[in-house]
């Protein structure tokens, strides 16, 4: 890999590159160019081409890039060629649908356990995953061999999640919580925040109405 860092704008990028080159195997398209690519998926052929020389020259001039070798190429920069377990804490219907979200499977993310701290709830299954108690939540993070835990309790209780997540050594979190988190340098937190995201869809609908 060429450089020293990459940016997370540009492996946020390089999944959408993904998910287009995906698409364009399951037509049975066998190469692409960055032109072609930019004006199918609207998106920005100079771009294109900048991201992936961080990672190696994988096109041919003249022809483009071979959509399963780079399909392949993509899917290992972004550590998708190997099974990631997922711990879901919390229960509740965002966690249920969580661990139902086919997306996960798709894309190699296997949900192993949901933990939860009512006791009505723990000992149940959501589809074929176990609810287990949060106060085990270290001890069965090794046990199933988790490697990211995804947040989806109320935003009061986010904080104590994380911090038991970052005892039991995970460095990953996607958070569902509608707060900012604190964490340790070594821990990557992705918050998912739906309620800022509508407040901006409503801001965009007022705009428009003050304008006419």
């Amino acid at each position: 890999m060429k450089g020293d860092k990459i940016s997370e704008l540009t492996t946020n990028r390089l999944s959408v590159y993904l998910r287009c080159l995906n698409e364009l195997d399951a037509e049975g398209e066998a190469s692409v160019s960055s032109d072609a690519m930019a004006r199918r998926f609207h998106m920005n052929s100079a771009q294109i081409r900048k991201d992936l020389a961080n990672f190696g020259e994988f096109g041919t001039r003249g022809v483009g890039y071979n959509v399963k070798t780079l399909r392949d190429h993509l899917t290992s920069i972004l550590g998708l060629d190997r099974e990631h377990r997922v711990g879901i804490i919390g229960a509740g219907r965002l966690g249920a649908a969580l661990a139902d979200y086919y997306g996960f499977r798709k894309a190699n993310f296997t949900v192993a356990a949901i933990f939860d701290s009512d006791p009505a709830k723990i000992g149940t299954k959501l589809g074929s995953v176990a609810v287990l108690d949060a106060k085990d939540f270290s001890r069965a993070a090794r046990s199933y061999m988790i490697d990211v835990a995804v947040i989806a309790v109320p935003a009061e209780a986010a904080q104590s999640a994380l911090d038991l997540v970052e005892r039991s050594g995970i460095k990953a979190v996607l958070n569902f919580a509608p707060v900012s988190l604190r964490s340790g340098p070594d821990v990557k937190v992705n918050s998912i925040d739906l309620t800022t995201s509508l407040e901006s869809l409503s801001y965009f609908l007022a705009s428009s109405e003050d304008a006419h």
